[in-house]
């Protein structure tokens, strides 16, 4: 969860995949607008996962694979014709991708079975031929990494079952997106912590909020880029960089992007270091949301949840809780607010999560909790 790149009579076949890799980055597209003659992407993405650096524990990711296959098992939420996206945001050597396959059918990189992709770069595949994969449907993306890879970019758990090489993992290495051609409803990516990752909710269950959301949203695409410990402010090494620093990758190069939401800020205030002043909290958000609407998105914010049973809770990070959800709710900071507090907080002691919706930890939602969520977004919002 090695070696140091590919061999000396691949370096002039790398280089030429590496400028292919550059000018079909999303970047080097001219941005679609009015008068541009560029026509708005067709596609959007299904699913996602968001990247973080590996550390030493994290083995397959730290250390690499050589003559490896990594086999990913993706709910996706909207359907149609299907191009896969692959990232290396941490990498600091190009990996030969492929070959690759997509519910058993062979996905092409410019027509070709192999691609590299680049260190800190994006590669996204070509339409993958005869496949038109259904609205919820469980997709099943087998590549292969001839390597040696060296260190890979991941995310570290997706609560859901993949394997290496036919050990089971919940990790997904290197694979960032799956795009579609026919969603019809919202198109939404989520900003997140564990919360929206899924803690709480049993691996392979699709039980996390996201996928929730999809569910009530027929034709919706939502893309879940929940991280676990995820933060508005600051940076970690095993955490990955915060919701900041990671915005632009995440989210604005996604497309058909129309609607963010953002739940970020629970780990500000519990991780140490504990951040107890709300104007910062507060000022991130604000940066964020500049952001989004410079890109033409709509930006809906949400409220921390209650977190009052949990180890690091004190009455001090309380009173911050509920001043930055004060603001949340009344300065118009977004276009729009879902209120999670509401929604998840026990009335007789507010500080708490609703026994129902507690997993057992007093921070991250059962089942019961993130359908509750999920039912707290209000569809109108997202239109």
């Amino acid at each position: 969860m090695s070696g140091r790149g590919p061999a000396r009579r691949g370096v002039l076949t790398a280089a030429a995949g590496l400028a292919a890799v550059v000018a079909a980055a999303p970047g080097a597209q001219a941005a679609a607008g009015p008068g541009t003659g560029v026509r708005p992407s067709r596609w959007s993405t299904s699913w996602a996962t968001a990247q973080t650096a590996p550390t030493p524990s994290d083995t397959v990711a730290s250390t690499g694979l050589t003559q490896g296959t990594f086999t990913a098992h993706v709910r996706l939420s909207a359907g149609g014709q299907v191009r896969l996206r692959y990232g290396h945001a941490f990498g600091t050597l190009p990996v030969l991708i492929g070959p690759v396959t997509a519910a058993g059918r062979p996905v092409t990189f410019g027509g070709q079975r192999q691609a590299w992709l680049a260190a800190g770069a994006s590669l996204t595949s070509d339409t993958v031929a005869g496949l038109r994969a259904a609205e919820g449907s469980l997709l099943t993306i087998r590549t292969e990494l001839p390597g040696p890879t060296g260190p890979l970019s991941f995310h570290r758990n997706t609560h859901a079952s993949h394997d290496v090489d036919g050990v089971r993992t919940t990790s997904v290495f290197l694979l960032t997106g799956v795009e579609v051609t026919g969603a019809h409803g919202p198109v939404i990516a989520v900003l997140g912590d564990s919360i929206a990752e899924g803690v709480g909710t049993p691996d392979d269950s699709d039980l996390r909020w996201p996928d929730q959301l999809a569910r009530r949203l027929p034709g919706a695409a939502v893309a879940d880029l929940g991280i676990s410990g995820n933060r508005v402010l600051l940076d970690d090494a095993r955490f990955g960089p915060g919701g900041q620093a990671r915005f632009d990758r995440d989210v604005l190069s996604l497309p058909g992007l129309r609607t963010v939401l953002i739940h970020l800020g629970v780990n500000d205030l519990q991780q140490p270091p504990s951040q107890t002043d709300p104007a910062l909290v507060l000022a991130g958000y604000r940066q964020l949301v500049l952001r989004a609407r410079d890109a033409g998105l709509r930006v809906i914010g949400a409220t921390i949840a209650p977190f009052g049973g949990w180890t690091r809770w004190t009455p001090e990070l309380e009173t911050v809780r509920q001043r930055i959800n004060t603001a949340v709710r009344t300065g118009r900071i977004f276009d729009a607010v879902t209120d999670f507090d509401a929604a998840l907080r026990d009335p007789d002691r507010p500080e708490r999560l609703l026994p129902a919706y507690d997993s057992g930890d007093g921070l991250h939602p059962s089942p019961s909790g993130h359908a509750a969520l999920a039912a707290a977004v209000d569809r109108r919002h997202l239109l």
